[in-house]
């Protein structure tokens, strides 16, 4: 029951805010965060994550509906709402359970018709429900499994594992899972035969605070978190204005459209792919041994073409 409880809460937040976007109305982050007795970080991820596929943005800290654009409400905002974004996140993973899915949805819908388009790229792991039963049932009763993982380098070996989380990072899901008091992840797909045991074990509560403020698969428990501090130059400030970072606290807004900001990580590789991703529009300013990796990165690479 508590699983439910949360997701109603989530589910009354959400509706309440795009009802009110819906209305003309202005919102504050912080002032919804106050409303809703949450973190600003979690209205932030309801903006970014939960109904990026509604077309609202943000203006001088202030989150608006775009100018045109109306919900219907001709039955019930709330219910149209959710299948209209849970009918797009199934398209985006595909595969056997996207049919079943979308077959199951229209039945409950009976209209062809949907506004929302969500580009989700998303790997199929419909072979996989199975499996997942097992490792939802553990996640939830706090038990151990054993299973046979292939790490595609040796050949498959049987291991037991204590299953924290199912998460995607990037349309790639993985397992989170904790192993001789440490994270570990193991690519889900490669999971397989997993046996719940009755085997019991605890999980730390700062689990789901280190997941929410992670940028990549690459995080890491025992690191202490470091800030990194980058600039962006105009063409990417709009873009992670639009979808900031977890954990990303704005320095500086410069009168010629730059930015200077900070996140906090765990690990070198949370950061590297992005700011590789946009090059030369993004860099980092502190610490230098990280900009410094990616120079070498480029300078090899460049020679490499020189070749």
């Amino acid at each position: 029951m508590a699983y439910k409880h949360d997701y109603d809460k989530i589910l009354t937040r959400l509706v309440s805010i795009l009802s009110r976007l819906n209305d003309g109305e202005a919102l504050s982050v912080t002032e919804l965060a106050r409303e809703f007795n949450v973190s600003e970080r979690t209205i932030q991820r309801d903006f970014n994550e939960r109904l990026v596929s509604f077309p609202i943005y943000q203006e001088k800290k202030k989150w608006k509906m775009q100018d045109g654009y109306k919900i219907e409400k001709s039955k019930s905002l709330e219910d149209e709402i959710i299948l209209d974004i849970l009918e797009k996140i199934t398209e985006g993973i595909g595969g056997s359970f996207s049919a079943k899915a979308q077959a199951l949805l229209s039945k409950i819908k009976n209209v062809d018709f949907n506004p929302i388009y969500a580009k989700l790229n998303i790997e199929d792991i419909s072979e996989k429900l199975a499996a997942i039963q097992i490792l939802e049932q553990a996640i939830k009763e706090k038990r151990e499994i054993e299973c046979i993982y292939d790490n595609e380098r040796i050949k498959p070996y049987k291991t037991t594992l204590q299953p924290l989380k199912i998460a995607n990072y990037e349309g790639f899901w993985y397992l989170i899972t904790k192993k001789d008091d440490e994270l570990r992840k193991y690519y889900l797909k490669n999971i397989s035969q997993p046996i719940l045991l009755d085997k019991h074990f605890e999980v730390e509560s700062e689990i789901e605070e280190l997941l929410q403020n992670s940028l990549s698969i690459w995080f890491s428990k025992n690191t202490e978190p470091f800030e990194v501090k980058l600039y962006a130059d105009a063409n990417a400030t709009k873009y992670f204005k639009r979808r900031p970072l977890p954990t990303q606290t704005v320095e500086s807004l410069n009168n010629d459209g730059t930015m200077e900001f900070r996140v906090k990580i765990t690990h070198e590789m949370e950061i590297l792919p992005i700011v590789k991703y946009w090059i030369p529009h993004l860099r980092i300013i502190e610490p230098q041994w990280i900009q410094d990796i990616i120079d070498d990165d480029l300078k090899e690479y460049l020679s490499s073409i020189v070749k």
